[in-house]
C-alpha cells in the first residue's frame, strides 16, 4: 500500500488544531519528542503504525478517521467497519432493545451517522409513522423533517428546528471534510421548497441552542418534546461507535398524558 505522507501530515495538523493543541502539547501528551511531531507534520518523517495509533488515540480521533490516518500512512485499518448487520449481535441487540423499551411510552429512535432511522420503539413507530403516513424505518430522519410530504407539515416550529438541523450538519461537514455522504445529505435538504437560501451561509457565531423543543401537531393537539442525542460507545467498532440514540421527552403535562393514553389505546 502506497504512502501519502503529505495527506497524513495535513490530517495530523487538522486533528491537532481541532483539539486546540500545540505541537509541544501533543508531544507531551503522546510521550514523543516535539521534533518528531514537527517532522511528521512537515512530511520530513514517516510515522510507524504504532505512532499513527498513538497519535490518533491521544487526539481522540473518531475510529473511522483513525482508519483513514492508517490508510494514508500506508497501513491496514485497525478498527472494524462492519455493516449494520452487526446489530444482530445478541449482546448489542439486547442492549438496544432494553433502551427502546425503557423509553416507553415516549419515542426513541436509533439512527445511523447519516440519520437513517434503523430502529424505533413502539411510541416512535406510532407517533412518527402516523405523522408521515407510512413506516419510518429506513427513512432518513432529517429528510423527513424537511420534506413537505413528510413530517414538516406537522411541525409547529419547523423553521426553528430546520435552522438548527442545518447548523448541526454544517458543523459536522466542517469537522468531517472528507465525508461525502454528510455533504450530500446537507445539499439535499436545500433542494426542498421553502428552505431559506440564507441558511447556506452558516453563522457559527450564534452557537447551537442548548435545547429546541420539537412542537408537533398530532391528533388535534400540539405536543412538545425535548430531544437528546446519545452515541453508542463501542470501542474498536467504527459502525457501532457512530450510531445515535435519539430520545424524546415530553416538555409539558399535556404531552406526557397524551403519550401515556396513546400507548394504552394502541396496546389495548
Amino acid at each position: 500500500m502506497s504512502r501519502d505522507s503529505k495527506l497524513f501530515s495535513a490530517l495530523l495538523k487538522y486533528w491537532r488544531a481541532r483539539r486546540g493543541l500545540s505541537q509541544l502539547d501533543l508531544a507531551v501528551a503522546a510521550e514523543v519528542s516535539p521534533r518528531h511531531i514537527s517532522f511528521l507534520e512537515t512530511g520530513r518523517a514517516r510515522p510507524s503504525e504504532e505512532m499513527v495509533l498513538r497519535l490518533g488515540g491521544t487526539l481522540d480521533v473518531p475510529l473511522r478517521d483513525r482508519n483513514e490516518l492508517l490508510r494514508v500512512a500506508g497501513f491496514v485499518p485497525s478498527f472494524s467497519e462492519p455493516s449494520l448487520a452487526a446489530l444482530n449481535d445478541p449482546a448489542i441487540e439486547m442492549a438496544i432493545e432494553r433502551m427502546l423499551q425503557q423509553q416507553e411510552p415516549y419515542p426513541m429512535l436509533l439512527v445511523s451517522r447519516t440519520y437513517e432511522i434503523l430502529r424505533a420503539n413502539k411510541a416512535g413507530q406510532r407517533l412518527f409513522s402516523a405523522a408521515v403516513g407510512g413506516d419510518i424505518i429506513g427513512r432518513n430522519g432529517l429528510v423527513a423533517l424537511f420534506d413537505p410530504e413528510g413530517l414538516r407539515p406537522s411541525l409547529v416550529n419547523w423553521e426553528e428546528i430546520g435552522l438548527e438541523i442545518v447548523l448541526r450538519l454544517q458543523r459536522e461537514t466542517l469537522h468531517n471534510p472528507h465525508d461525502q455522504r454528510l455533504e450530500s445529505l446537507l445539499e439535499s435538504l436545500f433542494g426542498f421548497p421553502g428552505v431559506p437560501e440564507a441558511w447556506r451561509r452558516p453563522d457559527f457565531s450564534r452557537g447551537s441552542s442548548a435545547s429546541v423543543p420539537l412542537r408537533v401537531r398530532f391528533g388535534g393537539q400540539e405536543l412538545g418534546f425535548l430531544t437528546t442525542m446519545t452515541r453508542f460507545n463501542a470501542p474498536q467498532n467504527v459502525t457501532l461507535e457512530e450510531l445515535l440514540i435519539e430520545s424524546y421527552f415530553p416538555t409539558d403535562r399535556a404531552t406526557q398524558e397524551f403519550c401515556e393514553a396513546f400507548a394504552a389505546m394502541s396496546d389495548g
